[in-house]
């Protein structure tokens, strides 16, 4: 694996929408692309509180079945209380669900693949990519 995609990488992906993030997708072969369960657990939170449940769920399943889903494991969590601890001391706080999936990509070594670099461009060490730009 190569990619980590963000919570609005994977939707732009589902939607086609812009085109050129599924463009990207599309370019990769399918096991140099992962998602977190963190995204997965967002990805299913937006099911849960659309008014079309059925197609979105579908919609969900249908673009997870080949993707490699990535737990919080202890190596995420050593990789968190550093980059929490780093970026507090800095005064550069992200949000939690983004510093989760930081984590993850810096202890396996994966790009962040993000239409929010500006919270995780914060990250020391952290690659990032926009497939939107």
């Amino acid at each position: 694996m190569i990619y980590l995609l963000d919570t609005n990488i994977c939707i732009y992906v589902i939607q086609h929408k812009p085109p050129e993030v599924r463009q990207h997708f599309e370019q990769h072969h399918i096991r140099d692309i992962a998602v977190s369960a963190i995204t997965v657990a967002e990805l299913q939170y937006g099911v849960e509180k659309s008014q079309q449940r059925a197609r979105n769920q579908h919609a969900l399943d249908q673009f997870l079945l080949p993707l490699t889903i990535i737990d919080f494991d202890h190596a995420a969590a050593q990789a968190y209380g550093k980059i929490r601890s780093t970026l507090e001391q800095c005064g550069t706080p992200i949000g939690a669900l983004d510093l989760q999936i930081a984590a993850i990509a810096l202890s396996r070594n994966l790009i962040v693949v993000t239409n929010n670099t500006r919270e995780f461009a914060r990250v020391p060490g952290l690659t990032v990519e926009n497939w939107v730009s």
